[in-house]
């Protein structure tokens, strides 16, 4: 075993770095945390030298570089689809085939001249892992599992769009793949689409969405679209779809099997895209079980790990756990692309020999997902000093106690805390809390803190010793990453209170004692927390059980619709100053913000947000 590895994921989207040492993830990043810009594809500088700086060590004294996919296996990929879509492919192309041919299929000729300049001597060679072998190492190899079923569903990665693997000890064996143009992460997309939605982004809003509708397409999509074998592989009726030569997912034959136009972005919402959504998540659903079987089946295994970006759909991966398909399920948390960093590097720390020696403790590598930048307390006050910002400064168990009385009494409370979490779920240390016992939350945090869609629920993290006094569920969920039922004894009668309603304002219909974080068919997004993971999280909770007997807390991203999630206390104060987060946690100090000099009581306090 020689020394650590970077891995990185870069141009398509949510590119990222990280930093592996002896099979142990040390540090990761995406680059979007320190551009700003969303699912940044570029080259991730920043993110690269922050992994070099937290691991300590200088480019030259890194093993290998893992790129996360094979380019030129990618662009075989490419050529051969323009080639058989000729010449109805031609605008895209003309538009890609100029990038493709110069650097894109060289990329990590790219890579290497992009990094030369940062190694002091000989630069590490710079390897390719294929994407989903990349997907299956993230998933696999930092689980807490000494032998699993893997199981890989996205878009797409050179071929493969689907892929099967047998994790034993420190080898990970490929058993079979599904190939493109056949991919359930695209059929997931074209109806993201056409509900009006971004491809690559908007699937979680389609997935939230899922619930207010009947899924009465569902027969129709078996019929026309995708033929589902029992082992879960499938062919697309390529004929209803367009992204395989065009610029957009899906064209007319796709409007005159779902009764019209798609919805323009920002446009209303209706019965057809509710029920459109509640649609394809059933055959996703669906589709996933059955693939999931026939991996068990194939190893002999009663553990499943997932990665891709199927895998972010925790209502998929919740039915694994309660249809008792799986003994357990361990999806990584960085699931899409920018996971894929992690997984090559993984994947080349193993291939050189590192073990897996976490198993032997029974916990995950992950750390928490808390693998990003943290600023120091000296840090923090000398921003706040600096700028004359008002704070107290207190004790952990008087600041926990502090802020758990200020949650109760109905306040929204910005939580920045130590390291940064890679992925795209805020688990505690970038979140914006509030009380889920209070039915208005919902739509508070939506309309005047997130400025997002009414119609999009909020997460619960819940302490895990009490998780199952409160949830459904019968594994822990530390990366929110499955949703279960509130369990009954949370539950409400709400039928008559229900009548008549419709749409987003079911969500305002309490069902459960905590309405805040409760859906519209009574599942929640589930994060546990133990103090093992994230100390000061699980002390704030435990206060908060203490004072109102609810070990439940909503548990939101700290940003806003359109930014990535804030990194460092800079951004993490302008969001609190423009929105309706009412104190703001910085490590150890509190704010307030009616102390603060820049507070206006009254005033248009989404004037500075972008919106997209």
């Amino acid at each position: 075993m020689d020394g650590p590895v970077l891995g990185l994921s870069a141009y398509y989207h949510d590119s990222a770095a990280a930093l592996v040492s002896g099979g142990v993830p040390v540090a990761a990043a995406q680059e979007e945390r320190f551009t700003r810009r969303r699912h940044d594809s570029g080259f991730p500088h920043h993110a690269v030298d922050y992994c070099l700086a937290e691991a300590g060590v200088r480019l030259d004294e890194v093993a290998a570089i893992a790129f996360y996919e094979d380019p030129a296996l990618k662009f075989r990929r490419v050529l051969a689809t323009w080639l058989a879509t000729a010449p109805r492919g031609w605008p895209v192309f003309r538009r890609a085939f100029p990038e493709w041919v110069t650097w894109k299929r060289r990329a990590l000729d790219e890579v290497r001249a992009r990094l030369r300049d940062r190694a002091r001597g000989a630069l590490p060679p710079v390897v390719a892992h294929r994407h989903h072998a990349s997907h299956a190492a993230s998933a696999y190899f930092p689980s807490p599992y000494q032998s699993a079923a893997v199981l890989c569903v996205d878009g797409v990665g050179e071929w493969a769009t689907t892929t099967l693997w047998h994790g034993r000890g420190v080898e990970l064996t490929p058993l079979a793949e599904l190939r493109f143009p056949h991919s359930l992460g695209m059929l997931y997309s074209a109806f993201t689409y056409f509900c009006g939605f971004k491809v690559d982004s908007g699937e979680y809003k389609l997935m939230g969405l899922a619930p207010y509708g009947t899924p009465r397409y569902a027969p129709l999509i078996r019929e026309r679209l995708i033929d589902i074998k029992p082992d879960g592989s499938f062919r697309l009726d390529l004929r209803h779809f367009t992204f395989q030569y065009g610029l957009a997912m899906v064209g007319r034959a796709f409007e005159e099997l779902f009764d019209g136009p798609r919805r323009l972005p920002e446009g209303p919402l209706t019965e057809r895209e509710f029920d459109l959504a509640a649609s394809v998540q059933q055959v996703t659903e669906d589709v996933v079980l059955r693939l999931a079987r026939t991996a068990l089946h194939r190893t002999g295994e009663r553990r499943l790990c997932l990665a891709g970006g199927v895998a972010l759909n925790c209502v998929a991966n919740g039915r694994l756990v309660a249809d008792g398909v799986c003994d357990e399920v361990w999806v990584q948390p960085a699931a899409g692309d920018a996971g894929g960093a992690l997984g090559a590097a993984l994947a080349e720390s193993h291939r050189r020999g590192a073990p897996r020696a976490h198993v032997a403790r029974g916990a995950d590598a992950m750390a928490g997902a808390l693998l990003g930048p943290a600023p120091s307390d000296a840090e923090i006050a000398a921003y706040l000093t600096g700028h004359g910002y008002p704070a107290d400064r207190l004790p952990v168990r008087e600041l926990v106690q502090r802020v758990a009385a200020e949650l109760a009494a109905g306040k929204v409370v910005g939580w920045f805390q130590g390291r940064m979490e890679f992925g795209p779920r805020a688990l505690g240390n970038r979140s914006i809390l509030a009380d889920p016992r209070d039915p208005a939350m919902q739509s508070t945090l939506n309309l005047k803190t997130k400025f997002r869609e009414s119609f999009r629920p909020f997460a619960p993290a819940v302490l895990a010793e009490d998780a199952k006094d409160w949830f459904d569920l019968a594994q822990e969920s530390p990366y929110m990453l499955l949703t279960a039922q509130v369990a009954a004894a949370h539950r409400l009668e709400c039928r008559e209170a229900a009548e008549g309603v419709t749409g987003p304002d079911l969500l305002r219909v309490p069902r459960t004692t905590i309405p805040a974080v409760t859906h519209v068919d009574g599942s929640a997004r589930v994060q546990t927390v133990t103090a093992g993971r994230n100390e000061r999280f699980h002390a704030l909770l435990s206060a908060f059980r203490d004072r109102t007997g609810c070990p439940v807390l909503v548990n939101t991203s700290f940003n806003v619709r359109g930014e990535p999630i804030v990194r460092t206390p800079q951004e993490a104060y302008a969001c609190f100053m423009r929105t309706r987060i009412d104190l703001l946690v910085l490590g150890d100090f509190l704010l307030d913000k009616r102390d603060q000099p820049e507070w206006q009581e009254e005033g248009d306090w989404r004037a500075a947000i972008p919106m997209d």
